[in-house]
Protein backbone atom coordinates (compact mmCIF):
# COMPACT_ATOMS: atom_id res chain seq x y z
CA UNK A 1 0.00 0.00 0.00
CA UNK A 2 1.06 3.36 -1.21
CA UNK A 3 1.01 6.77 0.47
CA UNK A 4 -2.43 7.46 -1.14
CA UNK A 5 -3.80 4.16 -0.44
CA UNK A 6 -2.21 5.07 3.39
CA UNK A 7 -4.01 8.21 3.95
CA UNK A 8 -7.49 7.06 2.55
CA UNK A 9 -6.88 4.11 5.74
CA UNK A 10 -7.50 7.07 7.58
CA UNK A 11 -11.16 7.55 6.45
CA UNK A 12 -10.56 10.96 5.64
CA UNK A 13 -11.91 12.05 2.36
CA UNK A 14 -9.36 13.94 0.64
CA UNK A 15 -9.40 16.77 -1.25
CA UNK A 16 -7.84 17.43 -4.86
CA UNK A 17 -6.37 20.75 -6.45
CA UNK A 18 -8.01 22.05 -9.88
CA UNK A 19 -7.49 23.12 -12.79
CA UNK A 20 -4.19 23.56 -14.22
CA UNK A 21 -4.33 24.53 -18.37
CA UNK A 22 -6.04 27.74 -17.26
CA UNK A 23 -4.14 29.35 -15.04
CA UNK A 24 -1.25 28.36 -17.55
CA UNK A 25 -2.63 30.07 -20.43
CA UNK A 26 -3.52 32.92 -18.06
CA UNK A 27 0.34 33.24 -17.70
CA UNK A 28 1.09 33.25 -20.92
CA UNK A 29 0.93 29.82 -22.51
CA UNK A 30 0.06 30.40 -26.44
CA UNK A 31 -2.26 27.97 -27.91
CA UNK A 32 0.65 26.01 -30.10
CA UNK A 33 3.28 25.89 -27.20
CA UNK A 34 4.06 22.62 -24.89
CA UNK A 35 2.40 22.88 -21.47
CA UNK A 36 5.40 21.08 -20.14
CA UNK A 37 7.89 22.86 -21.31
CA UNK A 38 7.11 25.10 -19.00
CA UNK A 39 8.71 23.06 -16.20
CA UNK A 40 12.57 24.07 -17.56
CA UNK A 41 11.82 27.54 -18.74
CA UNK A 42 8.58 29.29 -16.46
CA UNK A 43 9.28 26.95 -13.29
CA UNK A 44 8.16 29.61 -11.29
CA UNK A 45 4.68 30.07 -12.89
CA UNK A 46 4.27 25.98 -12.55
CA UNK A 47 5.56 26.54 -9.06
CA UNK A 48 3.14 29.12 -8.35
CA UNK A 49 0.16 27.31 -9.53
CA UNK A 50 0.55 24.53 -7.64
CA UNK A 51 1.71 25.98 -4.13
CA UNK A 52 -1.73 28.24 -4.81
CA UNK A 53 -3.83 24.94 -4.25
CA UNK A 54 -1.81 23.77 -0.88
CA UNK A 55 -2.15 27.14 0.06
CA UNK A 56 -5.85 26.52 -0.44
CA UNK A 57 -5.57 23.76 1.73
CA UNK A 58 -5.48 20.65 -0.74
CA UNK A 59 -4.36 17.34 0.59
CA UNK A 60 -3.20 15.90 -2.77
CA UNK A 61 -1.36 17.94 -6.11
CA UNK A 62 -1.10 17.07 -9.18
CA UNK A 63 1.37 17.57 -11.99
CA UNK A 64 1.97 19.37 -14.89
CA UNK A 65 2.75 16.71 -17.19
CA UNK A 66 -0.52 15.60 -18.47
CA UNK A 67 0.47 15.67 -22.15
CA UNK A 68 4.12 14.59 -21.58
CA UNK A 69 4.02 11.22 -23.14
CA UNK A 70 6.53 11.16 -25.63
CA UNK A 71 3.73 9.88 -28.24
CA UNK A 72 2.20 13.60 -27.84
CA UNK A 73 5.50 15.10 -27.01
CA UNK A 74 6.69 14.34 -30.48
CA UNK A 75 4.40 16.81 -32.01
CA UNK A 76 6.61 19.73 -30.50
CA UNK A 77 9.61 17.61 -31.12
CA UNK A 78 10.72 16.78 -27.53
CA UNK A 79 9.91 13.50 -27.31
CA UNK A 80 13.17 12.91 -26.37
CA UNK A 81 12.76 14.84 -22.56
CA UNK A 82 10.40 12.48 -21.83
CA UNK A 83 11.83 11.91 -18.83
CA UNK A 84 13.21 14.83 -17.52
CA UNK A 85 9.99 17.06 -18.29
CA UNK A 86 8.38 14.22 -16.13
CA UNK A 87 10.83 13.83 -13.35
CA UNK A 88 10.76 18.32 -13.31
CA UNK A 89 7.21 18.09 -13.44
CA UNK A 90 6.93 16.41 -9.91
CA UNK A 91 9.94 17.73 -8.24
CA UNK A 92 7.81 21.11 -9.46
CA UNK A 93 5.10 20.02 -7.56
CA UNK A 94 6.87 18.66 -4.02
CA UNK A 95 8.47 21.23 -3.79
CA UNK A 96 5.13 23.31 -3.70
CA UNK A 97 3.51 20.74 -1.49
CA UNK A 98 6.26 19.86 1.04
CA UNK A 99 4.92 18.50 3.82
CA UNK A 100 1.98 19.76 3.46
CA UNK A 101 0.07 17.59 0.33
CA UNK A 102 0.96 14.25 -0.85
CA UNK A 103 1.47 14.58 -5.14
CA UNK A 104 -0.07 12.38 -7.89
CA UNK A 105 2.05 12.52 -11.13
CA UNK A 106 -0.39 13.20 -14.14
CA UNK A 107 -1.01 11.23 -17.14
CA UNK A 108 -3.21 12.04 -19.67
CA UNK A 109 -4.09 10.46 -23.10
CA UNK A 110 -1.43 9.72 -25.95
CA UNK A 111 -4.54 11.95 -28.57
CA UNK A 112 -4.19 8.78 -30.63
CA UNK A 113 -6.48 5.66 -30.55
CA UNK A 114 -5.43 2.34 -29.89
CA UNK A 115 -8.96 1.25 -30.78
CA UNK A 116 -8.60 2.84 -34.27
CA UNK A 117 -4.70 1.31 -34.84
CA UNK A 118 -3.47 4.75 -34.95
CA UNK A 119 -0.40 3.48 -32.75
CA UNK A 120 0.80 0.37 -31.51
CA UNK A 121 -0.03 -1.06 -28.00
CA UNK A 122 3.83 -1.61 -27.78
CA UNK A 123 4.72 2.02 -28.36
CA UNK A 124 2.11 3.30 -25.93
CA UNK A 125 3.30 1.11 -23.16
CA UNK A 126 7.06 2.21 -23.65
CA UNK A 127 5.99 5.86 -23.77
CA UNK A 128 3.89 5.53 -20.75
CA UNK A 129 6.88 3.62 -18.94
CA UNK A 130 8.96 6.28 -19.67
CA UNK A 131 6.40 8.65 -18.70
CA UNK A 132 5.89 6.69 -14.97
CA UNK A 133 9.49 6.72 -14.37
CA UNK A 134 10.04 10.52 -14.71
CA UNK A 135 7.50 11.12 -12.26
CA UNK A 136 8.50 8.47 -9.76
CA UNK A 137 11.64 9.49 -9.94
CA UNK A 138 11.00 13.10 -9.31
CA UNK A 139 9.22 11.79 -6.31
CA UNK A 140 5.54 11.74 -7.00
CA UNK A 141 3.70 9.66 -4.29
CA UNK A 142 0.97 8.69 -6.54
CA UNK A 143 0.31 8.40 -10.34
CA UNK A 144 -3.43 9.93 -11.74
CA UNK A 145 -4.34 8.49 -15.14
CA UNK A 146 -6.78 10.84 -16.34
CA UNK A 147 -9.42 12.33 -19.06
CA UNK A 148 -9.51 8.91 -20.60
CA UNK A 149 -12.05 7.62 -22.92
CA UNK A 150 -10.21 4.57 -24.82
CA UNK A 151 -10.38 1.62 -22.31
CA UNK A 152 -7.88 -0.21 -24.31
CA UNK A 153 -5.74 2.61 -23.49
CA UNK A 154 -6.46 3.22 -20.32
CA UNK A 155 -5.65 -0.51 -19.61
CA UNK A 156 -2.34 -0.19 -21.05
CA UNK A 157 -1.60 2.59 -18.88
CA UNK A 158 -2.46 1.29 -15.88
CA UNK A 159 -0.43 -2.03 -16.86
CA UNK A 160 2.63 0.27 -17.35
CA UNK A 161 2.52 1.89 -14.08
CA UNK A 162 2.31 -0.90 -12.05
CA UNK A 163 5.22 -2.37 -13.95
CA UNK A 164 7.84 0.94 -14.00
CA UNK A 165 6.42 2.23 -10.37
CA UNK A 166 5.35 0.66 -6.90
CA UNK A 167 3.16 3.48 -6.90
CA UNK A 168 -0.53 4.01 -6.04
CA UNK A 169 -2.76 4.22 -9.27
CA UNK A 170 -6.07 5.62 -9.99
CA UNK A 171 -7.60 5.79 -13.19
CA UNK A 172 -10.45 8.07 -14.00
CA UNK A 173 -12.48 8.14 -17.25
CA UNK A 174 -14.22 11.24 -18.70
CA UNK A 175 -18.43 10.05 -19.53
CA UNK A 176 -21.06 12.14 -20.57
CA UNK A 177 -24.82 11.34 -20.42
CA UNK A 178 -26.44 10.24 -24.00
CA UNK A 179 -29.99 10.34 -24.47
CA UNK A 180 -30.72 7.42 -22.83
CA UNK A 181 -29.87 8.74 -19.63
CA UNK A 182 -26.61 6.13 -19.48
CA UNK A 183 -23.45 7.64 -18.80
CA UNK A 184 -20.63 6.46 -21.41
CA UNK A 185 -17.36 7.57 -22.79
CA UNK A 186 -16.67 8.74 -26.47
CA UNK A 187 -15.60 5.85 -27.24
CA UNK A 188 -19.19 4.03 -26.30
CA UNK A 189 -17.73 2.86 -22.71
CA UNK A 190 -19.92 2.66 -20.11
CA UNK A 191 -19.05 2.77 -15.96
CA UNK A 192 -19.85 -0.72 -15.43
CA UNK A 193 -16.85 -1.84 -18.52
CA UNK A 194 -14.72 1.03 -17.49
CA UNK A 195 -14.74 -0.53 -14.34
CA UNK A 196 -13.83 -4.08 -14.75
CA UNK A 197 -11.20 -2.79 -17.39
CA UNK A 198 -9.57 -0.66 -14.15
CA UNK A 199 -9.65 -2.84 -11.67
CA UNK A 200 -8.68 -6.06 -13.77
CA UNK A 201 -5.75 -4.10 -14.96
CA UNK A 202 -4.85 -3.54 -11.38
CA UNK A 203 -6.07 0.18 -10.70
CA UNK A 204 -6.22 1.09 -7.17
CA UNK A 205 -8.58 4.14 -7.41
CA UNK A 206 -10.59 4.73 -9.86
CA UNK A 207 -13.09 7.39 -10.80
CA UNK A 208 -13.95 10.41 -13.10
CA UNK A 209 -13.24 13.84 -14.18
CA UNK A 210 -14.26 16.18 -16.50
CA UNK A 211 -16.91 16.36 -18.76
CA UNK A 212 -19.49 16.99 -15.92
CA UNK A 213 -20.09 18.96 -13.20
CA UNK A 214 -20.02 17.98 -9.43
CA UNK A 215 -24.07 16.62 -10.07
CA UNK A 216 -23.42 14.66 -12.88
CA UNK A 217 -20.45 13.31 -11.05
CA UNK A 218 -23.33 12.69 -7.66
CA UNK A 219 -24.87 10.44 -10.02
CA UNK A 220 -21.62 8.62 -11.86
CA UNK A 221 -20.27 7.89 -8.17
CA UNK A 222 -23.85 6.27 -6.97
CA UNK A 223 -23.75 3.98 -10.19
CA UNK A 224 -20.07 3.22 -9.19
CA UNK A 225 -21.03 1.69 -5.95
CA UNK A 226 -23.67 -0.30 -6.95
CA UNK A 227 -21.31 -1.64 -8.87
CA UNK A 228 -18.61 -1.50 -5.88
CA UNK A 229 -19.00 -0.72 -2.66
CA UNK A 230 -15.49 -0.63 -1.57
CA UNK A 231 -12.44 0.77 -4.17
CA UNK A 232 -11.58 4.41 -3.62
CA UNK A 233 -13.90 6.66 -6.37
CA UNK A 234 -11.73 10.26 -6.97
CA UNK A 235 -13.48 13.09 -8.74
CA UNK A 236 -12.08 15.96 -10.50
CA UNK A 237 -15.71 17.67 -11.72
CA UNK A 238 -15.80 20.63 -13.83
CA UNK A 239 -16.95 23.77 -12.47
CA UNK A 240 -20.80 23.27 -14.10
CA UNK A 241 -20.91 22.67 -17.82
CA UNK A 242 -19.44 24.67 -20.03
CA UNK A 243 -21.41 27.66 -22.23
CA UNK A 244 -20.06 30.04 -24.69
CA UNK A 245 -20.22 33.28 -23.72
CA UNK A 246 -18.55 36.08 -26.04
CA UNK A 247 -16.53 33.39 -28.03
CA UNK A 248 -15.30 32.21 -24.77
CA UNK A 249 -15.70 28.94 -23.01
CA UNK A 250 -17.25 29.69 -19.14
CA UNK A 251 -17.22 27.43 -16.78
CA UNK A 252 -20.73 28.88 -14.60
CA UNK A 253 -20.42 27.11 -11.45
CA UNK A 254 -19.10 29.30 -8.72
CA UNK A 255 -16.67 28.50 -5.62
CA UNK A 256 -19.96 28.05 -3.08
CA UNK A 257 -22.35 26.79 -5.44
CA UNK A 258 -19.67 23.66 -6.51
CA UNK A 259 -18.49 23.69 -2.21
CA UNK A 260 -22.64 23.08 -1.14
CA UNK A 261 -22.96 19.85 -3.75
CA UNK A 262 -19.49 18.53 -1.95
CA UNK A 263 -21.95 16.88 1.00
CA UNK A 264 -23.75 15.35 -1.35
CA UNK A 265 -20.91 14.06 -3.74
CA UNK A 266 -19.21 12.30 -0.37
CA UNK A 267 -22.52 11.04 0.49
CA UNK A 268 -22.57 9.02 -2.96
CA UNK A 269 -19.29 7.56 -1.93
CA UNK A 270 -16.29 10.05 -3.35
CA UNK A 271 -13.10 9.40 -1.26
CA UNK A 272 -11.26 11.91 -3.03
CA UNK A 273 -12.88 15.09 -4.60
CA UNK A 274 -11.06 18.43 -6.49
CA UNK A 275 -11.83 20.10 -9.42
CA UNK A 276 -11.18 20.08 -13.43
CA UNK A 277 -11.91 22.54 -15.72
CA UNK A 278 -12.74 26.44 -14.73
CA UNK A 279 -12.00 24.82 -10.94
CA UNK A 280 -9.59 27.47 -8.91
CA UNK A 281 -7.89 28.11 -5.58
CA UNK A 282 -11.34 29.58 -4.28
CA UNK A 283 -13.06 26.93 -5.40
CA UNK A 284 -11.02 24.17 -3.48
CA UNK A 285 -10.55 26.41 -0.39
CA UNK A 286 -14.20 26.43 0.36
CA UNK A 287 -14.68 22.72 -0.83
CA UNK A 288 -11.71 22.41 2.02
CA UNK A 289 -14.24 24.30 4.30
CA UNK A 290 -17.37 22.13 3.71
CA UNK A 291 -15.77 19.29 4.31
CA UNK A 292 -13.97 19.99 7.81
CA UNK A 293 -17.71 20.93 8.86
CA UNK A 294 -19.11 18.22 7.94
CA UNK A 295 -16.67 15.88 9.23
Amino acid sequence: MGKILDKLATGKVLVSDGAWGTFLHQKGLKADECPELWNMHRSDDVLQIASSYVEAGADIILTNSFGASPIKLEGYGLEEQTQVLNRRAAEISKQAAADRALVMGSIGPTGKMVMMGEVSPQEVFKGFIEQTMGLADGGADGIVIETMTDPEEARIAIEAVKKASELDVACTFTFSKNQDGIYRTMMGTDVEAYLEMAKLAGADIIGANCGNGTAGMIEIVREIRTLDPDIPVLVHANAGLPIYQDGLTVFPESASEMASQMGELVAAGANIVGGCCGTTPEHIRQIVQVLSNLT
